[in-house]
């Protein structure tokens, strides 16, 4: 990109009614950013009609504090604008049906390029166990050379991140805000290891947008398009990370989905992916089996990888308590024990973290890598 075009760009997609589409269809009509803008209003109403015509030709509002503060940002070391079009456009979202027109980058662009990439996605109120799941996944694959794409979101997206980065591996996060803010507030700590470790932070949105709801579906197309597959590890009904998958399978992509319990409604989603198709998976290796004509041989295990499926405590409280979530009463009915000594037990149980209370009452055996 020449020093000034990111300008016209910024200022083509900073007109309202300008979204991915219309740009695309106004840059495939006159070329690049400045020359649409130096268009008649009689030439742009022909593609995109006269109301949208008279706004390309008008400057946006806050026009001057939105190019000083990217002029600004685009100064500090790592920072990016990546155009539609530009040698350093990560091809897979290239061939997406949606691919956004301007990428915003904190990091490592290289790491938006890198040829294993799968995305892992779930519930921001998951279970302990799709937590340590989540964590545990993306462990492995990250030590095996994959990059691990999320949304830095609450629940299983940090852990994705979180695990990544435990491997020493590469993980990027596609965020719905602009990248001066960092939403939740409390994962800037977890946004800036990301940056440090050679990942990337990515949005298509400009400085100063904010985390509004509408913003997490539509950057979810960016999540599934930047990989060979897409990991669901907690889903309820309806959720934003059934939206991914969809949008992978649209693309092509590989659908994966963790089972859970059939009395968890984190688990829901992911069920329902199985049953349309999506590949049910247990360990790394039923990803890497499916994803291996891609990916190519370069993902064995290396010495001292991370696993997903680690060697189990053996327990009389926890064989009674099982996998699913389970009442305090009932799991006391199953062991025999008396209250007091039971009780005491799953304390020491729950600070070595293989069982977690959740609400309700309800307590579940975690499983950890």
């Amino acid at each position: 990109m020449a020093p000034d075009d990111w300008e016209d760009w910024l200022r083509l997609l900073a007109t309202e009614g300008v979204g991915p589409a219309t740009a695309r269809r106004l840059l495939a009509a006159f070329g690049p950013p400045g020359a649409v803008l130096a268009q008649s209003p009689a030439a742009l109403a022909e593609v995109v009609g006269p109301s949208l015509a008279q706004r390309l030709r008008a400057t946006p509002p806050d026009w001057a504090r939105l190019r000083a503060q990217t002029a600004a940002w685009l100064q500090q070391p790592g920072h990016h604008l990546i155009a539609l079009g530009e040698a350093a456009y990560p091809s897979a979202l290239l061939s997406s049906p949606d691919p956004p027109p301007l990428l915003h980058v904190a990091g490592e662009p290289a790491a938006l390029t890198a040829p294993r990439a799968l995305a892992i996605v779930g519930s921001r109120h998951p279970t302990p166990q799709g937590q340590a799941n989540a964590r545990a996944f993306a462990q492995a694959l990250a030590a095996r050379g994959v990059v691990i794409v999320s949304g830095l979101a609450a629940g299983i997206d940090g852990a994705a991140h979180e695990g990544a980065l435990s491997a020493g591996g590469v993980t990027v996060a596609v965020v719905g805000t602009g990248l001066d803010r960092v939403y939740p507030a409390r994962h800037r700590p977890l946004a800036e290891r990301i940056t440090a470790q050679g990942g990337a932070l990515l949005s298509e949105y400009p400085l100063g947008t904010p985390p509004l709801a509408a913003h997490f579906p539509r950057r979810n197309r960016i999540i599934a398009g930047l990989t060979q597959g897409t990991l669901v590890v907690e889903a309820a009904l309806g959720s934003g990370s059934l939206i991914t998958a969809e949008q992978a399978v649209q693309m092509g992509r590989e659908v994966f989905a963790i089972p859970g319990s059939i009395h968890a409604p984190q688990a829901r989603g992911c069920h329902a992916l199985i049953r349309q198709g999506a590949k049910l998976v247990e360990t790394v290796e039923h990803i890497e089996e499916e994803l291996r004509p891609q990916w190519g041989d370069g993902t064995a295990t290396p010495a001292g990888a991370a696993q997903a499926t680690p060697e189990l405590p053996d327990d009389a409280v926890l064989r009674a308590l099982g996998y699913d979530p389970t009442p305090f009463d009932e799991l006391q009915a199953r062991c025999g024990w008396d209250t007091a000594t039971l009780q005491a037990h799953l304390l020491t149980l729950e600070l070595d973290g293989v069982v977690a209370r959740l609400p309700g009452g309800l307590l579940q055996r975690v499983v950890r890598a």
